[in-house]
């Protein structure tokens, strides 16, 4: 297995359904979103010390506790299809819609590949939804001080 995921395909020849929606797409923040942020205060609160965004690890994760090999993802719901069947029927119905599935199909299947590289390099890989994380972050605060109090343990 190799080091890399592949990366999205072209979808050249598309075009933006406005100007306005091709603004909000781009102003979509890759790293230090909402979610991530109201998540990282709260492993903050709960005494966990971590590193954001670590490049050099397949994904990116967006936060790393390098010590007891855990790391976590932040998806977003549109972007990492959240209730996919649901999701993938309404953007049949909206413009582009060959591209949307497209893009986020491959995200998805990115995703999985991901977390099967990591996995297979000893990593713990969490995932949490925008939308649980912002509803309460404290449910997936705990879930990763859990993992990570326990992999440390055993570390030690």
């Amino acid at each position: 297995m190799t080091d890399r995921v592949s990366p999205n395909p072209s979808y050249k020849g598309f075009a933006p359904a406005s100007e306005a929606a091709s603004r909000a797409k781009q102003a979509n923040r890759k790293k230090d979103t909402a979610h991530e942020v109201l998540l990282r205060r709260e492993l903050w609160r709960l005494g966990l010390r971590y590193r954001k965004h670590v490049s050099n690890l397949p994904g990116n994760p967006d936060l790393v506790f390098r010590s007891a090999r855990v790391l976590v993802f932040c998806d977003g719901d549109f972007w990492h299809g959240r209730n996919w069947d649901r999701l993938k029927s309404q953007l049949e119905q909206r413009h582009n819609a060959v591209y949307w599935l497209a893009k986020i199909s491959r995200n998805r299947e990115r995703d999985q590949q991901t977390t099967a590289l990591l996995e297979g390099q000893g990593w713990v890989v969490l995932r949490f939804w925008e939308t649980d994380i912002k509803k309460d972050p404290s449910p997936a605060a705990r879930t990763i001080s859990d993992v990570v109090t326990s992999r440390a343990a055993k570390a030690s």
